[in-house]
């Protein structure tokens, strides 16, 4: 059973890299924004919740983040382990993460600011299906259309400039400091992320010796 931890500022490509990593060996993506996405979508108490604070482009609160954290992984459907991504931010998080499981590795994906700004600017989301796109690598067929259902694409509320500002002030105050955390543990491998996403993978692969990448169109 593999557990791993893909940590790096938005726009990194977390979600892209965990999601190659799961495919291939079995393991299941856990991505805690999704699951905060979920709930704003369907309007539950968790999510009205959540949507005040991601347009605030804060980050939600650890007690909240947690329970999520371990109410999803109580499912136990990881059979073959799990990637986790948007978690944990903070010391405290780290901390109860370690203290519940046994982690194999944490990927750090490394972006500089500059390209981070570049790339989270560019996204766009669909509200009706939840289909993402990026205006620099991955445009819709019909500009500000979904190609899946045809709604008209947002910029999600966490993807502004101010937004953007204040949670890179919070990753490199808070979540930067539980890198150091991990690497006591010797647990972390810092990737570039700057190449195609297909590059990035192999770099991971051979990080972890895992099996290496092979891309579905070669």
């Amino acid at each position: 059973m593999r557990k791993y931890v893909i940590m790096g500022v938005q726009g990194s490509g977390k979600g892209t890299q965990s999601q190659l990593l799961c495919d291939d060996l079995d393991l299941v993506h856990i991505a805690v924004g999704d699951i905060f996405r979920w709930h704003v979508k369907n309007h539950t108490k968790i999510g009205a919740q959540v949507r005040r604070t991601m347009t605030a482009g804060e980050l939600v609160g650890d007690d909240l983040v947690e329970r999520i954290v371990r109410e999803r992984l109580d499912g136990h459907d990881w059979n073959y382990g799990f990637v986790i991504d948007g978690f944990p931010r903070n010391d405290r998080q780290a901390e109860f993460f370690m203290e519940s499981f046994d982690i194999d590795g944490v990927i750090h994906l490394e972006l500089p600011e500059d390209e981070v700004r570049r790339r989270v600017l560019s996204r766009r989301l669909c509200p009706n299906c939840g289909m993402d796109y990026n205006l620099i690598a991955d445009r819709p067929q019909v500009e500000g259309r979904c190609d899946i259902c045809g709604h008209e694409l947002i910029t999600r509320a966490d993807d502004t400039p101010e937004a953007l500002d204040a949670r890179l002030r919070d990753y490199n105050e808070k979540t930067r400091p539980v890198l150091e955390l991990f690497r006591r543990k010797e647990y972390v491998h810092d990737i570039d992320a700057r190449p195609s996403a297909d590059e990035v993978q192999q770099t991971i692969r051979e990080a972890l010796r895992l099996p290496d990448y092979k891309p579905q169109n070669s």
